[in-house]
């Protein structure tokens, strides 16, 4: 077993001030016990620049008094220390950069943030190659920073690569860090997580009644949303931070205990597949669907689909292993403008079947938008979600009863988040009472578009109707037009942003810029 740690705090413009606080942090965190200490991102300097040459001024070098500082600190503890910094790289770039220290205090590793999000496109430069698993004393260890774990791709790299430990350095004010894209990481690798979010003010002090007013959104928004946490494998929060205020979560893990489990999910991915993913963006072509499309999850006989498309539904998705056939419920529909996924994951219309199953046609274009299927084992894996948003999709139905309970709780409404989907998902009785979802991609979304309601605290979350393990019909709205905008940030594309250069791991080419792959 190891102890970890999860740090949070604030930082601001005075690096010398960041400085103590991430020095008195960790010696709060090896006071008690940790052998792994994770900090925030930018400890060195609030993210927050006049310009590209302010950043790079401001920014840490190897060998600087800063780094040197947490170096000796993880020698002096005989700890392993995690910290995310922006650093003045020797040819030229200025990266957000995780760095892992060991106990003797050399650096272990490093690895450049990938996607960076919003105005940090204007301060720094993107990775140019994947970060690496480190092989250390507690075990396999990969490091991330927040943005990077909004999206799949990263963290999967890592998994496929054998860490074990994912440690994730935030500067988030989104809420939906600690209950979404956080746990979702670890349950949908089978990896222990560590993440260290900040508190406090993420733009300065003197800023904050600015630029909210511009925002429109209240000033307490703009503060880091802390939460910090320690994940296991499954996806259960072992230790979490508060909301506010310096914080130190610890736990003792066993990095090797989800290496089975691992082993056994990834073995069903489908590599042969993902070569889009790997390819260079080329933004959607396809019209935007419509603006509400009401669907329905039937978990019930013919009379049942016949109503929920006598009740207006227009897409009907039957769970897995429904006994009905194609040909009944093509029937049920007669005369309707309904459609039906099968259990099966077949498209049936009144006029009989128009798709016998998912891997026969990746995308139907229907009268109200772009429907993919994403059926049976294929719904365990991010990777099936990407290609449908790679397609243009607006809408993904998913006749999947989930195998375990974080699938529906966690996985499934990241599939959602981090595509910009509308999923619609029907299984049988379920974990935790839960048989199925329908997934909307909200109207309001990140700080970048104007708002209806008031702003949340979410930067990427779909809206959610359970379907309950008692319930037979279950209608809802999503909204196909809503996939059209992907942008999380101002220069960052949920999807056209993925770091497809570095996505090698995930097609089996680690090792090769799957970009110049022939």
């Amino acid at each position: 077993m190891v102890r970890v740690a999860a740090v949070q705090f604030e930082t601001g413009q005075d690096v010398a001030a960041n400085l103590a606080t991430s020095l008195r942090m960790i010696d709060t965190a090896a006071g008690r016990g940790a052998e792994l200490i994770v900090l925030p991102e930018f400890c060195n300097h609030l993210s927050w620049y006049e310009g590209r040459e302010h950043a790079r001024t401001m920014a840490c070098r190897h060998g600087d008094p800063f780094l040197t500082a947490i170096a000796g600190r993880a020698r002096a503890h005989r700890a392993h220390i995690k910290i995310g910094v922006t650093l003045a790289r020797d040819d030229g770039r200025t990266t957000g950069a995780s760095l892992l220290y060991g106990p003797d205090g050399e650096l272990l590793g490093e690895a450049d943030k990938q996607i960076l999000m919003g105005a940090e496109n204007d301060h720094l430069d993107p990775a140019t190659t994947a970060g690496p698993v480190i092989g250390t004393a507690v075990g396999r260890v990969g490091l991330y920073a927040c943005m990077e774990g909004v999206i799949s791709e990263v963290t999967r790299g890592l998994a496929l690569r054998g860490a074990q430990l994912l440690l994730n350095s935030l500067n988030s004010f989104a809420t939906d860090e600690a209950s979404l894209h956080v746990p979702v990481r670890a349950a949908e690798n089978k990896v222990w997580v560590v993440a260290a979010n900040k508190v406090g003010p993420l733009i300065p002090a003197d800023r904050l009644a600015e630029v909210g007013a511009g925002l429109k959104v209240p000033v307490e928004w703009l503060h880091g949303a802390g939460e910090s946490q320690i994940v296991a494998p499954d996806g259960t929060v072992v230790a979490r931070a508060p909301r506010t205020g310096e914080a130190v979560v610890v736990a003792d893990v066993d990095p090797a205990a989800a290496d089975a489990d691992r082993a056994r999910l990834l073995a069903t991915r489908r590599p042969v597949r993902y070569a889009a993913i790997a390819r260079p963006p080329r933004g959607r072509t396809a019209p935007p669907g419509v603006p509400s499309l009401q669907v329905a999850v039937v978990r019930a006989g013919v009379p049942a689909v016949r109503r929920a498309a006598a009740d207006g539904a227009a897409l009907i998705v039957l769970p897995e292993g429904s006994p009905l056939t194609a040909e009944e419920v093509s029937a049920a529909v007669r005369d309707t403008p309904a459609h039906v996924v099968t259990g099966a994951g077949a498209l049936v219309d009144g006029s009989g079947v128009l798709a016998p199953g998912p891997g026969t046609c990746p995308i139907h274009p229907l009268p109200w938008g772009r429907l993919a299927v994403i059926a049976g084992e294929d719904a365990r894996h991010p990777e099936e979600f990407r290609l449908a948003a790679l397609a243009d999709a607006d809408v993904v139905a998913v006749p999947y009863t989930a195998r375990e309970p974080w699938e529906l709780r966690l996985g499934l409404l990241e599939r959602a988040a981090e595509n910009r989907l509308n999923v619609v998902v029907a299984g049988q009785d379920g974990p935790d009472g839960v048989a199925g979802l329908i997934l909307a991609a909200p109207r309001d979304f990140t700080l970048w578009t104007a708002w209806e309601g008031p702003f949340t605290g979410r930067i990427s979350h779909p809206e959610v109707t359970a379907v309950k393990n008692s319930d037979e019909v279950v209608h809802a709205v999503v909204r196909p037009e809503q996939a059209v905008n992907r942008h999380v940030s101002r220069g960052t594309d949920l999807v056209d942003g993925r770091p497809w250069r570095l996505a090698g791991a995930l097609l089996g080419q680690e090792g090769r810029d799957p970009g110049q792959a022939g």
